[in-house]
């Protein structure tokens, strides 16, 4: 170990009790806010004039089937971009809990079951999902075209309006995804003492709760929580069994990641697809060698932490209504629950009453507060330039 890095963890340790490899691993949870990278599988990704038309796109509720259901509906800002529901509701009721939009960027693979390889692929599917919008190319690209400000807005960004329908929508799905590239969440408590531990900053590290200290030594420690969720983003962004039922109701079943891997494998909107704008395929090497398996049934993304006490309620399906049900859930599990052998990691914590309310004060640590977005203030009417 190189002397500087040896004198950093000392003074790290000595500040807040942790250990040497503690320290190390809540220093991986950061630094935050990440780099800005753009989505090379996007033309638009980091475009301002798509991100504006992005933003509106988001709050339409023309793009639904009825005329009433917009992005918006089941992503709501107050919320950290969901919608307090156990399970969605668009057209009608679906089968899963909305997971935020925030930091989104960040991810590999979208949805709770990955069968999205990329940010502007994942917002074509509430789009033809009837359940959701219900619409469909053919509604999204008369929408574009006869709508005047927005088609003026989509050739700034395309240089065009294509002919064909389905190029339309996916131009219009890639700009909803410049939009939501923006959100990410703001730094937390967790994020000043993390930065605070890593520089050996005594006073502050003496900021953060003590009851917050004392959940992340069992979050980094006995819990091996963050072997999934791990990261600036707590989460690696891969596919779990974590002892939730998938029965959806008596007779029907979620198959999660299995079904995902099958609807992302034939999708003429994946990263392998006609759409991808990186000739390279920089991105697609995941979704050229993913492979199905039989222990993908009933499994399900990590979800990322960040803002989770925003977020309830919790898991795919909103079964868990509380973070404390979610620490009970845990504590408690057993492992004959988990159909996957691959999930031997989750034993029962047997958390004490005082290390359940711990562990809960170090996820609420997580929180940057919320209300950081605001509406932009556009120009009125798009004018060509």
């Amino acid at each position: 170990m190189k002397p500087w890095l040896a004198l950093l963890l000392a003074a790290a340790t000595h500040a807040a009790a942790f250990s040497d490899a503690e320290v190390r691993a809540i220093a991986a949870h950061g630094p935050w806010p990440p780099a800005w990278r753009p989505d090379p599988s996007n033309r638009a990704s980091g475009n301002q004039e798509a991100i504006e038309l992005g933003e509106r796109l988001f709050f339409e509720r023309r793009l639904s089937a009825n005329g009433e259901v917009s992005c918006s509906r089941c992503h709501l800002p107050e919320r950290n971009w969901t919608d307090g529901e156990a399970r969605a509701l668009g057209l009608a009721r679906v089968d899963r809990n909305t997971p935020s939009v925030t930091n989104a960027r960040l991810q590999r693979w979208f949805g709770w079951d990955g069968a999205h390889d990329s940010l502007w692929s994942q917002g074509i599917r509430p789009i033809l999902d009837a359940k959701e919008l219900g619409s469909g190319a053919a509604q999204v690209a008369k929408l574009v075209r006869a709508d005047a400000d927005y088609a003026c807005r989509y050739r700034k960004v395309f240089g065009e309006v294509p002919a064909a329908d389905e190029a339309v929508m996916v131009g219009a799905a890639k700009a909803l995804a410049a939009f939501q590239e923006t959100l990410v969440s703001a730094r937390s408590a967790f994020d000043d003492f993390r930065d605070a531990l890593v520089k050996g900053d005594k006073a502050g590290v003496a900021k953060y709760p003590e009851g917050a200290k004392r959940g992340l030594a069992i979050f980094v420690g006995r819990g091996s929580c963050n072997t999934c969720h791990v990261g600036p983003g707590f989460t690696n962004g891969e596919f779990h069994d974590t002892g939730i039922p998938f029965f959806i109701e008596p007779g029907r079943v979620d198959p999660g990641r299995q079904e995902g891997i099958r609807k992302l494998r034939s999708s003429r909107f994946n990263l392998l697809g006609p759409y991808n704008d990186d000739p390279k395929r920089a991105t697609a090497t995941g979704t050229k060698h993913v492979a199905l398996e039989h222990r993908n049934f009933g499994e399900f993304k990590t979800p990322s932490l960040r803002n989770l006490a925003l977020t309830a309620p919790y898991m795919h399906n909103g079964r868990l209504a509380t973070l404390r049900d979610v620490v009970n859930h845990y504590s408690t599990i057993s492992p004959d629950r988990l159909h996957s052998d691959g999930e031997a990691i989750l034993k029962p914590l047997k958390l004490s009453e005082r290390e359940a309310q711990d562990l809960v004060a170090f996820l609420e640590s997580l929180q940057d507060g919320g209300g950081n977005y605001r509406r932009r203030a556009f120009a009125a009417n798009c004018r060509n330039s």
